[in-house]
């Protein structure tokens, strides 16, 4: 299924010195606490009694700057008198450039538009979608057309300043369901994608195994007895290695170029290693970077840690002669590679043709021989997977409808909808009848629940959340692990909280978010999954959630690429956390990881950024300046 987001808008309230000189369009910049309070009653109430649900941004179309909201009822109550309103400051990146020794952010930041208040707001407020509207506020000056801008909000209250608001934006998914996978002669899960993909092949997930090679200094070449027992603990007598993918880290002192270069050569010399131990190529792929967040976490609360507040090139200029040497028990572990292995079971038919293995299959089948029956079927299914052969093969296996074929049958059906999701009532149907035949077939039984959430996510046909619920936990008396019970729970409570979401009923939607982000810990999430939860919390204004449900995640030196700049995006605007030599080793991770990513956080929102104005931030902007700017 295609993943559909939105945009949402985050909001940083800033702290403005209000010592302003009243003027700017007649708008008054109030000289105390109690003037303000006076003047912004309406406006402090409208934001005090604002679902977090509710958003609002600033977008231009063509020169034209439309407020864009996504409830008309809030908005109604923000503007309430006629001088209630809002006027836009449009500042350019210009005011941060590296060059500038200092950034003043204590007034207006750009350029001051006029005004625009309460009549003509409302009467301008047009729909452009389900709950989406937006209003003109204003037209980009001519002087700054061909710059990149951002446009920050003054907020008016009897024609007071009452709230300066930036926005900067995250992009925020309706998560897709948990993979259930499903059941065939175990179950079977579909390849993680990017959260954003518009991809909508599909591919079974294969076995996976993960293991640490540690380097020793200047040491490159692998040998095949090197690798050996790595590769006979891996106990492959029944798999092919389909993939590698090796992650090189190298410890931190020395010249960068030389560092990945010598991780390049420790890589390839691992892949051509474990490649010599069997027949069929390997698919190889390899990162080099290296390893400044193991360095800063292991000093940390140690006598060195006061490095922790040195640049990277003032870090690496101390790393030289004696001190190297004096430092070499952190260096050491940090020089090392992390390599993800993709198996692929051995295929014994693999050399058949399709017609070949149908005719064996059938034969096999009629003739009672269901162990090899069912190693033709996986052959089968292989070549379905890899795109080898088309679906209507599946037509062609015959497979009478009695109980002792039941798991063929099953996995006929599973595979078929795995290919096609199209075939979802044609799958249901057929698992119907299957458990006609064996009403406690546990396969049966979990992928027929599988397929009703996407018959209910999809209003397919009527479902009852109840009843529903209880055949979910029923799961358990027909010998269902508990760990796939638990994630059909989440998936469950994410579809009641887009249905409370679309109710507008927000504390039952509460409910289901609090259970997801409990629920989660019970069971066993990849990185994907993380991210996915992140972005799910997110769409429900839960970014502190989201944030610390990435923490632990962020500080780790293989951190998904994707979750890491996520994480990023979650917590730059907070100053005090950006301060800390913790985040620090979360940074400089990112810049290894993808430098161009990194730095493009600090474009405008509408050229793919975060936003540029955490560059106000003296930390932020030094990492900047240091690692985006040659």
């Amino acid at each position: 299924m295609i993943k559909k987001y939105i945009t949402l808008s985050l909001l940083i309230l800033l702290s403005l010195n209000y010592t302003l000189a009243q003027g700017n369009y007649g708008i008054i910049f109030p000289k105390s606490e109690s003037e303000r309070n006076r003047a912004c009653r309406n406006c402090f109430s409208a934001f005090q009694q604002k679902p977090k649900e509710v958003n609002f941004t600033i977008k231009n179309d063509n020169g034209n700057l439309y407020f864009h909201t996504n409830d008309k009822s809030w908005f109604n109550s923000l503007f309430k008198s006629d001088t209630d309103g809002i006027a836009i400051d449009v500042v350019s990146k210009d005011m941060y450039d590296c060059a500038i020794e200092t950034i003043k952010t204590d007034q207006i930041r750009g350029e001051l538009l006029r005004p625009v208040y309460a009549s003509r707001l409302k009467s301008g407020l047009k729909s452009i979608g389900e709950n989406s509207y937006r209003v003109l506020v204003g037209k980009l000056p001519d002087n700054l057309k061909n710059k990149e801008l951002e446009y920050n909000m003054l907020f008016l209250g009897n024609k007071t300043l009452c709230r300066y608001q930036i926005i900067y934006d995250i992009k925020a998914y309706k998560w897709d369901l948990l993979d259930m996978g499903m059941y065939l002669n175990s179950i079977s899960f579909k390849n993680e994608k990017v959260a954003d993909t518009e991809d909508e092949s599909f591919q079974i997930k294969y076995k996976t195994l993960r293991f640490k090679i540690p380097f020793e200094k200047n040491k490159t070449q692998y040998s095949s007895a090197d690798i050996k027992p790595v590769y006979d603990s891996l106990n492959l007598t029944n798999f092919n290695i389909k993939t590698i993918n090796i992650k090189a880290y190298s410890s931190i002192e020395g010249g960068l170029e030389r560092n990945i270069e010598l991780q390049q050569e420790r890589a390839n010399s691992i892949a051509k290693a474990i490649q010599s131990y069997q027949k069929p190529n390997i698919k190889t792929t390899i990162s080099s970077s290296e390893n400044w967040v193991e360095f800063l976490n292991d000093i940390e609360g140690t006598k060195h840690e006061n490095l922790k507040a040195l640049s990277k090139s003032e870090l690496k200029s101390k790393l030289v002669g004696a001190f190297s040497q004096d430092m070499e028990p952190y260096l050491k572990n940090h020089r090392k590679a992390i390599i993800t292995l993709e198996l692929e079971r051995k295929d014994i038919y693999k050399a058949k043709s399709t017609t070949e293995l149908v005719g064996l299959f059938n034969s096999s089948i009629k003739d009672g021989k269901l162990d090899e029956a069912a190693q033709i079927q996986n052959s089968i299914f292989e070549k379905l997977k890899n795109k080898e052969v088309s679906p209507n093969i599946l037509k062609n296996m015959e497979i009478p409808a009695q109980l002792k074929f039941i798991d063929f049958l099953n996995n006929n059906s599973a595979i078929k909808y795995q290919l096609d999701q199209k075939q979802l009532i044609i799958v249901r149907n057929e698992l119907e009848a299957l458990k006609k035949l064996e009403a406690k077939n546990p396969k049966v039984r979990y992928n027929l629940v599988a397929l009703k959430f996407l018959i209910w996510r999809h209003n397919i046909e009527p479902v009852n959340d109840d009843t529903f619920k209880s055949e979910i936990y029923a799961l358990k008396s027909f010998g269902i692990d508990q760990q796939l019970i638990d994630r059909m729970m989440i998936n469950y409570h994410i579809i009641k909280s887009e249905k409370y979401m679309r109710e507008r009923d927000y504390k039952n939607k509460d409910k289901s978010v609090n259970y997801i982000t409990n629920a989660y810990k019970k069971v066993s999430l990849s990185d994907f999954d993380y991210f996915s939860l992140a972005q799910y919390l997110v769409y429900y204004a839960n970014t502190d959630k989201a944030a610390e449900l990435l923490t632990k995640k962020a500080r780790s030196i293989d951190v998904d690429e994707d979750l890491l700049f996520y994480y990023l995006n979650l917590t730059l605007t907070d100053n005090e956390l950006t301060k800390t030599d913790a985040y620090r080793a979360i940074m400089l991770n990112a810049i290894n990881l993808n430098s161009k990513r990194y730095c493009k956080i600090f474009n405008a929102v509408e050229n793919g950024g975060v936003t540029f104005q955490l560059l106000a931030n003296d930390y932020l902007r030094r990492s900047y300046c240091e690692s985006c700017t040659n």
